[in-house]
């Protein structure tokens, strides 16, 4: 398997970046689009590290924010037969606060290749997306400012328009998240996967005794880490002491498993 970061917040490449997401997923069966940034960027080193985006045979979109799902409609018009996979819930309204609207163009609701999804969805054999809605937290983060709409009032988010893809292929279960809102914690307890790709949703913690007891906690997993986007830089930098099996993903870099 081969994943490569079309769009991550960094550049250790010549390749230009922006606040975003977006991989390449290369399977021995597929070849999936998860997340498409925010802008047409992702397209745009695409084709320059020469992929073609109309070989993708599925897409999935993680959350209903702009920086996951910016270029869903830059996708939509270089692959039209591509399925794309996103919760029901990723169109609803989206804020940061309650001034910046983070959400989706709400437009492109009912395009025909797009899949709402709930629950468990199954794409393939191996191939899994998890909403992960009902499950029981072992740790809770809040929405860290983030906010949804109900009945015309802000509400804290509490990410039901967030999914998680589980790729099971040669007795590996890799994880993909694209900014683990429901608690990378949380995640790592309900899945247990030998490898995780995705951000942490960290960004804004200090580099404190709090961040440190996080790292060390994640690191009791016998896990491949490969994070990006929200973790941040710095916070990733002051892990890395005490998680020795966490590697940072920045665009145009590819990992093969």
């Amino acid at each position: 398997m081969k994943i490569t970061a079309l769009i991550e917040d960094t550049c250790e490449t010549d390749l230009p970046c922006e606040h975003g997401l977006s991989l390449l997923i290369e399977t021995l069966t597929h070849t999936i689009l998860f997340d498409m940034g925010q802008t047409a960027l992702f397209a745009e080193n695409a084709a320059r590290l020469g992929i073609d985006l109309n070989k993708v045979d599925c897409a999935v979109l993680s959350h209903g924010h702009y920086d996951h799902g910016g270029g869903l409609s830059t996708f939509l018009s270089l692959n039209s037969h591509a399925k794309v996979y996103l919760s029901r819930y990723a169109f609803e309204p989206h804020y940061n606060g309650t001034d910046k609207y983070i959400g989706l163009d709400t437009s492109l609701q009912g395009y025909p290749q797009l899949v709402l999804t709930n629950g468990v969805t199954e794409i393939d054999d191996g191939l899994t997306l998890h909403a992960c809605n009902d499950r029981e937290k072992v740790l809770e983060f809040g929405s860290c400012g983030l906010n949804g709409v109900e009945n015309g009032r802000f509400v804290p988010d509490n990410f039901s328009h967030e999914q998680i893809l589980l790729l099971e292929e040669d007795g590996h279960r890799i994880l993909i998240s694209g900014c683990s809102h429901k608690g990378i914690h949380n995640i790592m307890a309900w899945f247990r996967p030998q490898i995780l790709v995705g951000g942490f949703h960290f960004s804004k913690l200090p580099t404190d005794e709090r961040l440190r007891e996080l790292a060390e906690q994640l690191s009791r997993y016998d896990t491949e880490y490969y994070t990006c986007h929200c973790t941040g830089v710095e916070q990733y930098r002051y892990m890395k002491q005490y998680m020795p099996r966490l590697h940072y993903l920045s665009t145009g870099q590819t990992i093969e498993l």
